[in-house]
């Protein structure tokens, strides 16, 4: 009977540690995302989910650090929040093996108006709040550019910081801070850079958005956000029946109708 007890318990311990965090074992999809679109747009994809025997669980995060950590963990199935650019940054960083299996919208990088109303005649040591993280800081120098307020070294693509600034004939200050905090910042800087997602979750007016990045950009094609799994988690059936979902052309309407060029499905 002891031998019979233990050799159960060594079955036990074998069955659970092979629950590795690349299974997917039950009928719920759990989802980090970011409040707003993200976790709306989440929401829009309920009804297929459902249909097809699963249930849908969305955990809302306020960071762009903690969703890849908890899917790492095998705390979610997935999350939706980030773009490759950052996805394989963090990877490198967090020696994580993250991947993309669906690229659903994109966030054009907008410029708003904090205590200045406008970019013409834009004033000599102007302050630009712009997000501290290294892929959408480079972003927020390119929108510079466009935008004629700045000229960059751009040999290192997506890479660029503040050293390669090569032009700055207003003198332009820029302050990075943490990306979720850039539409408090507003009061406190002439102008900020915001991602699309924390400008709507701050219901910024559109009249404040001075500029943006062009549709057919670069960043564009670069940038759009994706739904992230474990490696190894990209054919099972729960991330398939996730994707379909986010694939629906009810989903491309819903951004195009709800967010008012602030977000465009792709």
């Amino acid at each position: 009977m002891k031998k019979l007890f233990i050799l159960c318990l060594f079955v036990l311990v074998f069955v659970l540690g092979g629950c590795s965090k690349n299974s997917i074992n039950d009928k719920v999809i759990i989802v980090g995302a970011s409040a707003s679109p993200h976790a709306e747009i989440l929401e829009q994809a309920r009804e297929y989910i459902e249909a097809q025997g699963y249930e849908l669980e969305v955990k809302v995060y306020n960071d762009y650090v903690l969703p890849n950590i908890a899917l790492d963990e095998g705390e979610l199935d997935a999350n939706f929040f980030q773009h490759v650019p950052y996805l394989e940054s963090f990877n490198v960083e967090h020696k994580t093996e993250l991947v993309a299996v669906l690229a659903v919208h994109y966030e054009p990088l907008g410029i708003y108006a904090g205590k200045s109303t406008s970019l013409d005649n834009i004033k000599d040591k102007a302050t630009i709040a712009v997000p501290n993280d290294t892929t959408n800081y480079a972003r927020a120098l390119l929108l510079l550019k466009a935008l004629g307020l700045i000229e960059v070294d751009q040999t290192k693509g997506l890479l660029i910081t503040d050293k390669d600034i090569t032009e700055n004939p207003y003198n332009i200050e820029i302050k990075p801070f943490e990306a979720a905090a850039l539409p408090a910042q507003l009061v406190e800087v002439d102008y900020a850079v915001i991602n699309g997602n924390y400008a709507v979750s701050a219901n910024i007016s559109l009249d404040k958005l001075l500029g943006q990045e062009d549709a057919l950009s670069v960043a564009a094609a670069t940038y759009g956000n994706v739904i992230v799994v474990n490696k190894g988690n990209e054919e099972s059936k729960a991330i398939k029946v996730l994707i379909a979902a986010l694939s629906q052309d009810k989903i491309k309407e819903y951004i195009l109708k709800t967010y008012n060029g602030t977000v465009l499905p792709l």
